[in-house]
């Protein structure tokens, strides 16, 4: 899939809201926030931004390992996703590369199909702070494909949906500058700006599919 039409790219947003609202979760979501091209008002969107603040599992009612730990050989059901969810949602459970239940995987498994080009962020800690914290940590680095692009707009909040938010992005009325002028807003001085916001488009244009990155902050 080359890309969104504004609609779907919206649509697809409004869905993982709704499955986030209504459906169990590998962890439970507190925030969701689209940001980048999709709040530029842009059509098509080439690829779809979507960030979730979760909070870190911190004990499972049902105590003990499921069975889906033994099936798919799969450690931290119960500890880093909810036991409940992995039986009833088997077919979503994933791991990282050290054979433990990986969260930001599975919510992206249960969130969206695999073939869209959707990069999903997945953190302890509300956008806005991880923005900041991104990018002092690609400064530190000079990684600036590890930045978090600062134009994000917030669409639902631990059970309330902005309705406005939503009309907003379907009419691309939401006004905001380019990615080099929202990094100067933070801090960054012009040339440095420019410099990461170009790094930042580079990494994207060879990103295809389903990206997925989950940190704790």
């Amino acid at each position: 899939m080359s890309g969104f039409s504004r609609d779907e790219a919206v649509d697809r947003l409004e869905s993982i809201v709704e499955t986030v609202e209504n459906d169990l979760t590998p962890v439970p979501v507190r925030e969701v926030w689209a940001f980048g091209d999709i709040a530029l008002g842009l059509d098509p969107v080439e690829r779809l931004d979507v960030y979730l603040t979760k909070d870190v599992l911190v004990r499972d009612d049902q105590a003990g390992r499921s069975a889906a730990d033994a099936e798919y050989d799969i450690e931290g059901v119960g500890k880093s996703v909810r036991a409940e969810w992995a039986e009833r949602y088997p077919e979503h459970l994933r791991a990282n590369r050290n054979g433990h239940a990986a969260p930001e995987k599975c919510l992206a498994a249960q969130l969206l199909p695999d073939d869209e080009p959707v990069h999903l962020e997945v953190c302890n800690t509300s956008f806005e702070d991880n923005v900041t914290q991104r990018l002092r940590g690609a400064k530190l680095r000079e990684d600036y494909t590890q930045l978090l692009d600062p134009r994000g707009v917030c669409l639902w909040v631990d059970g309330t949906t902005s309705e406005e938010a939503f009309r907003k992005l379907r009419e691309g009325d939401l006004a905001l500058p380019t990615l080099s002028a929202a990094l100067e807003m933070l801090g960054m001085d012009e040339p440095e700006a420019t410099d990461a916001a170009q790094a930042v488009h580079e990494w994207r244009s060879t990103q295809e599919g389903v990206t997925i990155r989950g940190d704790v902050v």
